[in-house]
C-alpha cells in the first residue's frame, strides 16, 4: 500500500495550467526521485502536497496521504499534519529560516507544537538532531543565528528542523543543492539511514540525476507539468525510453565543446584545456605560495591574506577565541584563466570572494586587481575595479531587491561605466544580456519572485556580464540550475571566455563543473589553500587528505548507473 498517492493531480494558477494529470506514489521506506527541468512542476507537486499554494490556485484530481485526502482536508487538520507526519526541506535555506529566531528556536519549535514537550526536553532532542546533521553544539550552539552560518550549514538546520519528529513522509526539495560533496553524502547518509529505521517514505526532487540515482529506488520525470516516464531508477536512465529522459542525461554530464566526457552510455570523448596542461601553465601541488605563470602582470593578486573574526560574546566583558575564517592565503589568476576554488562549507571560500571583491577587508595581507591594490579603497576609487569584475553570488533570491523589476536589478552595474547609456541604450544593453542567459526580453518588465530559482540565477548571471568584465566571481553559479540550463550557462561562460578573454573563479562544491569549466583547481581546507593544480592532475590524482575527501564523496552518474544495475544483477 502506498503512504502517497497521487492520480491525475491537475493544478492551476488563475487561468495558467501548471500540472496536468500527474500520477505519482510513494510507498513506506521508498525513495521515490521526482527530476526534470527548472519550471517542469516539480516544486508545485510537492507544495500541493503540503498544501502551501498560492489563493489563486485550483487543484483538483486525488492527493491520499495515508488514506486522507489531502485535496479535502481542512487547514486545522493540515496544521497537525505538517512537520509532524509530512517534514519538507524547502529549496532555499535563508529565506525557510526566521531571521530573528535562534536555529535551537527554530528546531525546537516543531518539537513543542506537535508533542507538548517542555522547552528543556525540546532543546535536548534539537541539540541531538543538529548533531546528527553535522551541527555540532560545541562548534555550533543552539543560540546562533541563521545569519551567522554558511548557506551549507543554514540547509542543514532546515533538514533538521524537517527530521526532528521522524516524519513518515518527508519531501527533500533540492536537500543538498547548498552543500559541499562531503557533508552530502553525510545528509543522504542520514536521509537513507532515516528512510531504513523508521520506514519513512522519501520523496527526493533534485535536478541532479547522479544524487537521484544514488538515492532512490524509482524515478519520476516530469516536464512542463507532465510526467512524462517513471520506473525503476538504473533502468530508466540507462535505457532512457523517452526521449527526453535521455536529454536530461546528456545535460547531467555536458561539458562545454573543448571537453566531452568518455562514457559507455554517451560516447568517445574530445580532449580540451581540462583534460591538457599547457606547457605555459604547469600543474603546480600543495603549493599556497604560488604567485602564478604567464606574460606581463597577473589580473588578480592575492598575497598572504587573512580574515580574522572576534570570537563569539560569552558574557557581557568576555569573547571567545577569534576565528581564522582566511588564513594566510596567496594566489594569482592570469586574464583569461578560469579556476575553481573548492572545498568544504565553512572552508572560508566565501570570505576569500568577499575580500577580493572589496565588500570585505583582509584582517592582513594586500589584494591587487590589474596591478592596482583595491583593499582599503574608498568607493569612487574602486569604481573601475568594481566595473571590470562582477560577481554571481550563490542565493538568487536573497541577490535582488524583491520591489525592483528586472530591468532595473539586471542594469544595475551600468552605473560604474565611464558615460552613462541612455534609457534606449539601456534597455537593449539588458534585453542582451538576458538573451544571452536564455530568458526574453520580455521579462525586463516581472519581479523576482515571478521566476523559478534556476530563472533568478539566470537573472544574476545576466547582471554580472551586462557590463563585459575582467573577472567574473562565481560563488556556486548553477548550483541552483536544473541540467539543462546548467549545460547552457557552462557554454554561455566557455564563450565568453573565448570571445571576451574573461577570466573566472568558480567558487562552487560541484567537481563536474570545476572540471568542466576550469584550467586549474585550489582545494581549500579550514581558511588555507592546501592543494592547487592543473584541474586534471587535482581530481584525477588528489594529494592531500581535503582534496580526496571531496573527490571520493562526489557523486558519478555513470558510476551509479553501473552499480545499480549490478546489484539488481
Amino acid at each position: 500500500m502506498s503512504l502517497l498517492e497521487i492520480e491525475g493531480l491537475s493544478l492551476s494558477i488563475g487561468n495558467l495550467p501548471i500540472l496536468k494529470g500527474v500520477d505519482l506514489s510513494v510507498a513506506p521506506g521508498e525513495i521515490m526521485g521526482l527530476v526534470g527541468e527548472s519550471g517542469s512542476g516539480k516544486s508545485m507537486t510537492a507544495l500541493t502536497v503540503m498544501r502551501l499554494l498560492p489563493f489563486s490556485a485550483r487543484a483538483s484530481g486525488r492527493v491520499t496521504f495515508d488514506g486522507i485526502d489531502l485535496i479535502a482536508a481542512g487547514e486545522d487538520q493540515m496544521c497537525a499534519l505538517r512537520g509532524d507526519d509530512i517534514g519538507m526541506v524547502f529549496q532555499e535555506p535563508m529565506t525557510a529560516l526566521n531571521p530573528v529566531k535562534t536555529i535551537g528556536e527554530q528546531v525546537a519549535e516543531g518539537i513543542r507544537w506537535h508533542t507538548k514537550a517542555s522547552r528543556a526536553e525540546a532543546e535536548e532532542r534539537a541539540r541531538k538532531m543538529l548533531d546528527r546533521v553535522g551541527l555540532p553544539e560545541a562548534q555550533f550552539p543552539l543560540s546562533r543565528y541563521p545569519h551567522e552560518l554558511s548557506g551549507g550549514q543554514r540547509q542543514r538546520v532546515v533538514i533538521a528542523i524537517a527530521c526532528a519528529l521522524k516524519p513518515k513522509l518527508l519531501i527533500a526539495d533540492e536537500p543538498t543543492t547548498a552543500l559541499d560533496v562531503v557533508l552530502q553524502a553525510q545528509i543522504l547518509d542520514l536521509l537513507r539511514d532515516l528512510v531504513r529505521e523508521n520506514r519513512m517514505g522519501l520523496l527526493l526532487i533534485s535536478h541532479d540525476l547522479a544524487v537521484v540515482t544514488e538515492m532512490a529506488d524509482r524515478i519520476t520525470v516530469m516536464r512542463h507539468g507532465e510526467v512524462m516516464e517513471s520506473g525503476e531508477t538504473a533502468r530508466t536512465l540507462s535505457e532512457q525510453t523517452h526521449p527526453y529522459t535521455r536529454q536530461l542525461a546528456l545535460a547531467s554530464m555536458h561539458v562545454p565543446k573543448r571537453q566531452r566526457p568518455t562514457s559507455p552510455l554517451w560516447g568517445g570523448r574530445t580532449e580540451g584545456p581540462g583534460d591538457e596542461r599547457s606547457p605555459d601553465t604547469p600543474a603546480l601541488r600543495a603549493d599556497p605560495s604560488h604567485k602564478g605563470e604567464g606574460k606581463g602582470a597577473p589580473l588578480l593578486s592575492v598575497e598572504a591574506v587573512s580574515r580574522l573574526y572576534p570570537g563569539r560574546r560569552v558574557s557581557l566583558f568576555r569573547r571567545g577565541p577569534a576565528v581564522h575564517a582566511v588564513d594566510g592565503v596567496s594566489f594569482s589568476m592570469e586574464p583569461g584563466q578560469s579556476v575553481a576554488l573548492v572545498g568544504r562549507s565553512g572552508c572560508g571560500k566565501s570570505t576569500l570572494a568577499r575580500m577580493v571583491l572589496a565588500l570585505d577587508e583582509p584582517s592582513a595581507g594586500t589584494i591587487r586587481f590589474r596591478g592596482e591594490t583595491i583593499s582599503g579603497r574608498g568607493e569612487a576609487e574602486l569604481k573601475a575595479a568594481r566595473r571590470d569584475m562582477q560577481v554571481v553570488f550563490q542565493d538568487p533570491y536573497g541577490s535582488f531587491d524583491p520591489r525592483q523589476k528586472v530591468e532595473r536589478l539586471v542594469a544595475e552595474p551600468l552605473h560604474t561605466l565611464d558615460r552613462k547609456p541612455t534609457r534606449a541604450e539601456r534597455r537593449e544593453m539588458v534585453a542582451d544580456a538576458l538573451h544571452e542567459v536564455g530568458l526574453s526580453p520580455a521579462d525586463m518588465e516581472k519581479y523576482p519572485h515571478e521566476f523559478s530559482g534556476g530563472q533568478r540565477q539566470r537573472l544574476s548571471i545576466a547582471r554580472a556580464v551586462i557590463t563585459r568584465p575582467k573577472l567574473i566571481i562565481a560563488d556556486e553559479p548553477v548550483s541552483a540550475l536544473d541540467v539543462s540550463i546548467r549545460a547552457q550557462i557552462l557554454d554561455l561562460f566557455a564563450e565568453l571566455n573565448r570571445k571576451l578573454g574573461l577570466a573566472y573563479l568558480f567558487i562552487t562544491h560541484d567537481l563536474t563543473v570545476a572540471r568542466a569549466i576550469t584550467d586549474e583547481v585550489m582545494v581549500m581546507h579550514e581558511g588555507r589553500i592546501v592543494e592547487r593544480g592543473g584541474t586534471k592532475d587535482v581530481l584525477d590524482h588528489p594529494q592531500t587528505e581535503a582534496a580526496q575527501a571531496l573527490v571520493a564523496a562526489a557523486p558519478d552518474l555513470h558510476r551509479a548507473i553501473a552499480r545499480k544495475l549490478q546489484e539488481q544483477g
